[in-house]
């Protein structure tokens, strides 16, 4: 059986995958199309205003992001179980997450973005860059953060100071630190790398 969402379906309920301000302005707009909206909270955002009591809320057990917002599996089984037919994922969190978006469409819903195919090439910020400059487009130096003391080295043989560490499958401003001097890069990267870990899953800077 075909379970991929009909193009001519028009959307009825949707989960959003998400918390706080961006849940709410997913929520606004939902209503504002006359699409119901199904929230989504772990325990710890119980008093959160997205999962107030004027709707629906599914709820995600577990505190860490791991067991909550980036339980992809966890997700879709609420999102069937509640019969949506479209994922908002928001920002951050499993927005830019393929695997997530594929499982969404695999179970019959629309997965409110770009494709998977598209997420892939373009979430993976080491991915995208490959892609710009395979087609001529001009390039900012980088480095791939594997040891940040190999990093370092390159950083100031090659890029030089401020820059900017970014998470290779950040979203949303997370996983973000700016450094004007070399002797902060180690604590700053571990911290950037936590935070990426942490909302994405994937630490890599």
């Amino acid at each position: 059986m075909d379970n991929t969402f009909s193009a001519n379906k028009k959307m009825k309920r949707v989960l959003i995958a998400n918390r706080g301000e961006i849940a709410l302005r997913v929520k606004r707009a939902a209503l504002k199309l006359g699409i119901t909206p199904v929230m989504l909270s772990s325990e710890a955002d119980r008093q959160s205003r997205h999962a107030g009591e004027d709707v629906e809320v599914l709820w995600l057990k577990g505190s860490a992001a791991q067991e909550t917002y980036l339980n992809a599996q966890r997700i879709v089984e609420l999102a069937k179980e509640a019969k949506c037919d479209g994922v908002h994922p928001g920002y951050g969190f499993l927005s830019e997450n393929a695997e997530f978006a594929e499982l969404v469409t695999s179970n019959g819903m629309k997965f409110i973005g770009p494709s998977a195919e598209v997420i892939a090439l373009m979430g993976d910020k080491l991915a995208a860059k490959a892609v710009a400059k395979e087609a001529g487009v001009p390039m900012a130096s980088s480095v791939e953060v594997k040891d940040p003391a190999i990093a370092l080295k390159k950083i100031e043989s090659e890029v030089g100071f401020p820059v900017l560490l970014k998470a290779k499958a950040g979203g949303g401003g997370r996983g973000m630190r700016l450094v004007r001097d070399a002797k902060l890069f180690q604590s700053e990267c571990e911290r950037a790398q936590a935070e990426a870990l942490k909302y994405f899953g994937n630490g890599t800077v």
